[in-house]
């Protein structure tokens, strides 16, 4: 089967990259948002919305990072709480940029982008209690952002997938609020010590390999 010339030009894009776990992580998240942004630019469009919004709001270590983006049009919108990928390790509110306009223009909805704690720093269960407090928050305070409280999903990709997927059992667990829904974007959901079939037969050639992919959950 033939290559998509865009994945093509993804792969070549990150041959050149520093190898995952081979380098220490300041290194590794200085050449993140360039490469994040210049893979994002490939398959999206710049989307102009509304609104750009940088906050602070209440963590549960301290002040969290979150980004607003609004929608052209009459509120109240549908929100869509976000989570960046990285391995938990790397990514940020600005490698999730250009994403994070595409959904907002695309999909209608306020986007909140989260600036959750990251390891190694913050292991875990940090990044986890950030995603559950800035989903209440953005709960709590959706009229104050331009959002319907009763319409809110969660959605992030690869650690972020994972992120959307664990804070949604919590909430439902713990009392709310109710959400609307998950967009779980290719979800890191399957623990690398009992791993599926396609885990070992496409660890390598994939851009992630299964040994960044283990690098990333220690």
């Amino acid at each position: 089967m033939p290559l998509d010339p865009k994945v093509r030009k993804m792969l070549d894009l990150r041959a050149d990259a520093l190898p995952i776990g081979t380098v220490p992580v300041e290194v590794m998240r200085g050449e993140a948002p360039a490469q994040m942004a210049e893979l994002f630019r490939m398959g999206l469009v710049s989307a102009s919305v509304a609104a750009v919004e940088d906050r602070v709001i209440p963590g549960p270590a301290g002040d969290l990072p979150v980004r607003f983006y609004t929608p052209d049009g009459a509120g109240p919108f549908p929100l869509v709480v976000f989570f960046h990928g990285g391995g938990w390790v790397l990514g940020s509110l600005d490698t999730h940029n250009p994403f994070c306009r595409a959904l907002c223009l695309g999909a209608g909805c306020v986007v909140v982008s989260v600036g959750y704690r990251l390891a190694p720093e913050h292991r875990f269960p940090a990044a986890a209690d950030d995603a559950q407090a800035a989903t209440r928050w953005v709960a709590e305070n959706a009229g104050d952002i331009g959002g319907d409280p009763a319409r809110i999903a969660l959605a992030g990709d690869s650690a972020g997938g994972n992120l959307s997927a664990v804070t949604a059992i919590r909430i439902r667990d713990e009392g709310g609020p109710e959400l609307r829904g998950q967009l779980l974007i290719y979800p890191a959901v399957a623990y690398p010590t009992n791993p599926t079939p396609s885990y070992t037969e496409n660890a390598e050639g994939y851009g992630m390999t299964r040994e960044s992919a283990i690098w990333f959950w220690n």
